[in-house]
Parts: C-alpha cells; structure tokens; sequence
C-alpha cells in the first residue's frame, strides 16, 4: 500500500511540473515583443595595435664588484657629499667604498724592498765585473809575456802553464760576471712586476665608479667581507644614464613578424594613471625564450626619460601601432554579428536572405523599422577588436544600427529558455 501511494505521489510531482512548464510557455508567449539595443555610426580614428607588457630598464647598467677579498670599512661620498647608498649621483672616478688594505700595503712594501734589493745586486754585480775585468787584463799581459819569453828557454815550462791557464780562468770569471749582472736584471724586472701587481692590488682596495650616473642598488655594507673568487663579488649597480630609458616587451612569435625598427609605441605605467608615454622600437633581440609552448621575443623600445618620471623596472603597458585610420565611419563589432531571426526581417527582405540561406552576417547591418528590421549592406576595413571600419553607399553618420536585443515580459523583466541558464541578463 505505501509504495502505491509512493508511486502516486511520484506521478502527480512530475504532473505538476509539466503543468508548470507549459504555463511558463504560454506566459512567454503573452510577453511583449523584443526590444533592440541599437548603437550609433560614429565618424572617428581608428588604430591597429599589438598590446604585450614589459619592465622599464636603464639603457646601461654597470655593474661594479670587487677584484680583491677584504672587509668593507667605509663607503664614499656622493655629489651632495652624503656616504653613498642607494640613488646617489655620483661622477666618474667618485670613491664608492673603501676595502680593508692593510694586507695589501704590507705586500707592497715587501715587494718594493726587494726590488731595491735587486737594483743594489745589479750594481754589485757589475761592480765584480770591472774587477775581473781588470784580473783579465793582468793575466792577458803575464800570458803575452810568457808566450815571447818561453821559446827562448827564458822561464820555466811549469811557468808557461800557470801563466796560460791563469789567463783563461780570467777569461771564464769574466763571462761568469757578465751572466750574474744578466740574472740580476732579470730578478729586478721579475721583482718589478710583482710590485706592479701589489700596487694595482693595493689600488683595488679603493672601489671607484667607472661612469658618471645613478647608484641603483648597495649590495653590501660596512664592516662586510668580500671575497673574490672566480667571480667578483657585486658591489654596486650604477644606471650610466637615466634620462635615457628602455622598455623591454616579451611579443609572442605570432605578432613578431609585425614589429620592426623605429616603430611607434605607446605605454603606460600604473605609477602615472591617464598619462601615456612615447617611445619607438630600437632592437629586435633573437635569443628567444619558450615557457609553457609559448615562444616569446624580447622587443627593446627606446623612450625620454628627461622629465625623470619613468623609474627602473616600473611595468609598462605597451601597444605597438600598426595602421590606423582617421575619420572613419565605425560601428561596434556587435553590429557585424548580430542576425535576425526569418520572422523579423522586412517582407522585401525575406525572400533575398532566406532564399540564400542566409547563415552569417558578413557586410550588412541592421536597421529598425516599425515591426521589423531591415540590411544595410556595407563594406568592412580594420578592425581593432571592437570597433569595424565600414563604408556604403546607404551608411551615414549617426545611423542607428542593431547590436542586440532583449526579450521583455509583460512584468519587464528578462526571459530565456526556462530550462537553461540565463548569461549576460537574456542578451544574444
């Protein structure tokens, strides 16, 4: 019994929303008919862009770092004469930062006292020269004297020998001298160099700026130590020139081909709503990047910075202009889309476009008549995503064309088809 009385209960729910439905139905069809939303043809400029975003970039940027490993002990002054630090105008040769040199001073003066060392030997050594120079002399004269005195049996054989050997050993101290004061000059010149290089070491302890510009950012701090490895440490990030600044724009592969030299840009940044800025394309870099399948190539766009408003890495909304148009009849894209249904369309009309089987609304807009709609059939131009350009014979400015419509009840609200969800307040 109770599952007979389920089984009713069940049948009469599903009654009562067929009932319900059908009189939604026939409400619907007591509703007024539908109103249009209309739009005016408007006469004005039309621009063709490609938007993409990018970061505001120095033109130049310098980075400074440390040749040497040490502790930091004080930073220079800047143009106003305040310890340097982040956005200081500094010029070229201004002292950054001071490193601990001590180390470096005790090298350079180890090395310094060695190459007198070997200055001192130098002429030591030529010293010892001159006198076996002299020896060689001697013994020069004592071998020439024994040479005219022995063949007369005047002196001794035994003499003879000595007085020869003595000569050559003269000789071969002579040439030992001239190779010592060639060593020493060698050790000077090796003991010079080395003083070089502590002196240029010594100098790195004085970090200086290379260029005239603007301190971006202060990576260290006193009494910090660097150490220098395979890679100088970064010290400092210096703009070389701020008045001159660059945009650097990610383009997908798609618009590339479209974006060249010396094109026109406009950007805007959120720091300055309402104000746009000016700039034109410089280079094109080749090294693309790939993320998620999508290729991308970095754009570098040129602009005036001389007011100082455009701030590094600021991110910039940028169009690329492509071709435009001035003094335009335009229409909203809506207006192209929009297509009647067979029973709105003017008698005169019905039996061209439905006859063709009329499924798109290529080159025609739609006028409002009394109790129906009529085309205007038009050419179409650019397009910059909202707005057509169109021209006809029967176009004229300020004519009111169909973007849409609304289906009103009686009540004056909005209806669609009861069974699906409603989008965008019943408009199609």
């Amino acid at each position: 019994m109770k599952s007979i009385l389920k089984k009713i209960f069940v049948f009469a729910a599903i009654l009562g929303v067929l009932a319900g439905s059908a009189a939604y139905y026939f409400h619907l069809k007591k509703s007024k008919p539908a109103t249009y939303r209309t739009a005016q043809v408007q006469r004005g400029n039309l621009q063709l862009s490609i938007s993409a975003t990018g970061t505001v970039e120095p033109e130049e940027l310098i980075d400074v770092g440390a040749q040497i490993a040490g502790k930091i002990l004080s930073f220079g002054k800047d143009d106003n004469g305040k310890s340097i630090d982040y956005g200081s105008n500094i010029e070229e040769g201004t002292v950054l930062a001071n490193i601990d040199d001590s180390l470096y001073a005790a090298e350079n003066e180890q090395v310094a006292a060695q190459v007198a060392q070997n200055k001192a030997a130098i002429i030591h050594s030529e010293a010892d020269l001159e006198q076996l120079k002299s020896k060689l002399s001697l013994a020069g004269s004592e071998w020439k004297r024994a040479q005219k005195l022995f063949p007369d049996k005047v002196i001794a054989e035994s003499e003879y020998d000595i007085a020869r050997s003595t000569y050559d050993a003269a000789k071969a101290n002579v040439a030992v001298g001239e190779a010592a004061i060639l060593q020493a000059k060698a050790n000077l010149a090796q003991s010079e160099a080395l003083l070089k290089r502590a002196q240029q070491n010594f100098s790195y302890c004085t970090i200086k700026s290379p260029v005239k510009g603007v301190v971006i950012d202060r990576r260290v701090n006193i009494g910090q130590t660097v150490v220098s490895s395979f890679n100088a440490p970064s010290l400092f990030l210096i703009a070389k020139d701020l008045k001159r600044m660059q945009v650097w724009v990610a383009v997908n592969e798609a618009d590339i081909g479209k974006i060249f030299p010396g094109q026109h840009v406009n950007f805007s940044v959120d720091a300055y709503p309402g104000e746009l800025f000016h700039g034109e394309v410089g280079k094109i870099r080749l090294n693309a990047s790939m993320s998620q399948n999508v290729v991308t190539y970095t754009v570098e766009v040129v602009t005036d910075n001389s007011n100082g408003k455009l701030l590094p890495y600021l991110t910039a909304n940028v169009r690329f202009e492509l071709e435009g148009r001035n003094k335009v009849l335009l229409v909203p894209n809506a207006a192209l889309r929009w297509i009647p249904k067979p029973e709105e369309l003017a008698p005169e009309s019905q039996k061209e476009l439905l006859g063709k089987g009329q499924k798109e609304n290529s080159g025609r807009i739609w006028i409002r008549q009394e109790k129906s709609v009529s085309p205007v059939k038009v050419i179409t131009g650019l397009n910059d995503g909202s707005m057509t350009e169109i021209e006809g014979d029967d176009v004229k400015e300020g004519m009111e064309v169909i973007v849409g419509q609304e289906i009103q009840t009686a009540g004056g609200g909005t209806v669609s088809n009861p069974f699906t969800p409603t989008f965008g307040g019943g408009r199609r």
